[in-house]
């Protein structure tokens, strides 16, 4: 793994040093001996490749001088600065010559490249563990997802469930309560006819001379039940004290309460009678 750094930075470095050896002793061969030219080469790429190693020790020894990085840039930036002076002044092939010219810094970048890498490599069993760590990771989230899909089809399948029931009740009570309006409308009609009511009458209650009792529709409402014992446990009541209770019941207002809303007071009271009874002692004190 360290070779994919440092191989590209080692290699990058020598073509710079070559290229720059070769421009300085062509462009100042015109000027001054070639063993002249040959010495400003070599010192450049001498100081650039001293401080470069001295740079590699410091790192190898967990250190870090900014004094000799900037040595270092120093020298790749004059290296960098000739070729494009010597680019710059050719006559022919002025564009390959400046084309070439970012070597130096790029073999200097390369092997900053290859420093951050080696503060940041780690052994393979670190490797292997923070593998294992993201693996780990990986199959809780997708166990976690797996659960929270799971409990989202369970819920909404009983949401439907439970949506239908509450449908088909509604649907039922809806039925109900039409077949209850049309019977109680029925009732009402053959309550309020002149015909109707007086057969009703007549067979529903004594025929008194002068008098023709009210035939009351039915309770409508809420019913509650009664106890298996009440019946039994409470004493049945005389006619006569029927009628003495109903009658203070029905006179306890003015104007006097109608049948419906004295039966249901006279409950209320905790008294017990039948509804046969109860409406015969309604009609006798009526």
């Amino acid at each position: 793994m360290r070779a994919k750094t440092v191989l590209p930075a080692v290699a990058m470095t020598a073509v710079s040093m070559v290229l720059t050896l070769a421009v300085v002793v062509m462009w100042l061969g015109e000027a001054v001996p070639w063993p002249v030219a040959l010495v400003v080469g070599l010192g450049i790429d001498g100081g650039w490749l001293a401080t470069l190693a001295y740079e590699r020790r410091l790192a190898a020894q967990g250190d870090h001088n900014r004094a000799v990085t900037a040595v270092g840039w120093s020298f790749g930036v004059l290296a960098a600065g000739v070729l494009v002076a010597h680019a710059l002044t050719a006559e022919e092939s002025a564009g390959a010559w400046l084309a070439v010219a970012w070597l130096p810094i790029a073999a200097k970048a390369l092997w900053l490249v290859h420093a951050l890498w080696e503060r940041t490599a780690l052994t393979p069993v670190a490797l292997d563990a923070i593998r294992g760590i993201q693996q780990e990771a990986r199959d809780e989230a997708a166990v976690a997802r797996a659960r929270l899909r799971a409990e989202a089809a369970t819920e909404e399948t009983r949401l439907t469930a439970v949506t239908e029931a509450g449908a088909r009740v509604a649907r039922v009570q809806a039925k109900t309560a039409q077949a209850l309006s049309s019977a109680w409308s029925t009732l009402e009609t053959a309550r309020a006819g002149e015909e109707t009511g007086r057969a009703l009458t007549s067979v529903t209650a004594r025929v008194t001379p002068g008098v023709t009792p009210r035939w009351e529709l039915p309770v409508w409402g809420p019913s509650e039940p009664l106890a298996a014992r009440s019946l039994e446990s409470a004493p049945a009541l005389t006619d006569e004290a029927l009628d003495v209770i109903v009658d203070e019941i029905r006179t306890s207002e003015t104007p006097a309460l109608s049948y419906r809303e004295m039966a249901a007071r006279f409950r209320a009271a905790g008294h017990s009678a039948s509804e046969v009874r109860l409406r015969a002692a309604w009609k006798r004190v009526a």
